[in-house]
């Protein structure tokens, strides 16, 4: 039976969103397949994406069709991530993709309790996240408490929230050992205004425009 006019209609569309999912390079709202394809049908937008994650989860293939924070992208399963990141290229130092996901992990974590995890580098990497829009801080005592931005799950592929591949992210691309994950570690309770650590106050002073100032950043030799 040759397929109707409506039929050819629906596949090629179907290929144009699996097309722009997956050579987008970051998850894409629907807002913006709708915008890219010149349509307002955001219904059948969704439709489609649900009909390719059905489609990929039911035939043999190391990719997915997920979530991503706001938006949905084509990636790889989470058990070919290691293989995958064999090869794979990031534009971010390794240090700061291991500050970034171990942010992501404790979150919301102290400042403080960083710079005890990676020593002072961490004064450093907290201030280059904020710059490229990965992390929020908000003043907490004499320190800065940390959470992620809608970036992290954007750029990693994966909800902010999944502890589990966090994980798996933090093991097996990024090298964190699951014993310092699993071990306990908690921000220690500072009362409000007090002196704390000497270095992680003055990091923590915000400048003028709500940032931390990197003259106030300590030297990470």
């Amino acid at each position: 039976m040759n397929p109707t006019a409506s039929q050819r209609t629906g596949d090629a569309l179907i290929l144009r969103v699996e097309a722009m999912l997956f050579a987008a390079g970051k998850p894409l709202t629907v807002h913006e397949l709708c915008t890219a394809l010149g349509t307002q049908d955001f219904r059948e937008v969704q439709r489609v994406i649900k009909h390719l994650q059905r489609n990929y989860s039911s035939r043999v293939t190391a990719l997915e069709v997920r979530r991503a924070g706001e938006g949905w992208a084509v990636q790889v399963r989470p058990e070919y991530l290691p293989v995958a990141h064999q090869v794979a290229s990031s534009d971010i130092p390794q240090r700061t993709l291991r500050t970034l996901a171990l942010v992501a992990y404790h979150q919301p974590v102290r400042q403080s309790l960083l710079v005890k995890m990676l020593g002072d580098s961490a004064y450093e990497e907290v201030q280059r996240l904020r710059e490229l829009g990965f992390i929020r801080a908000s003043p907490r005592g004499a320190t800065l408490e940390l959470t992620t931005t809608s970036k992290f799950p954007e750029y990693f592929g994966l909800e902010a929230g999944d502890r589990k591949r966090i994980k798996e992210l933090l093991e097996k691309k990024l090298g964190v050992p699951a014993s310092s994950l699993e071990r306990g570690d908690t921000p220690e309770e500072e009362p409000s205004g007090s002196p704390g650590n000497p270095s992680d106050t003055a990091s923590s002073a915000p400048a003028s425009d709500g940032k931390v100032s990197e003259g106030a950043l300590p030297s990470s030799s």
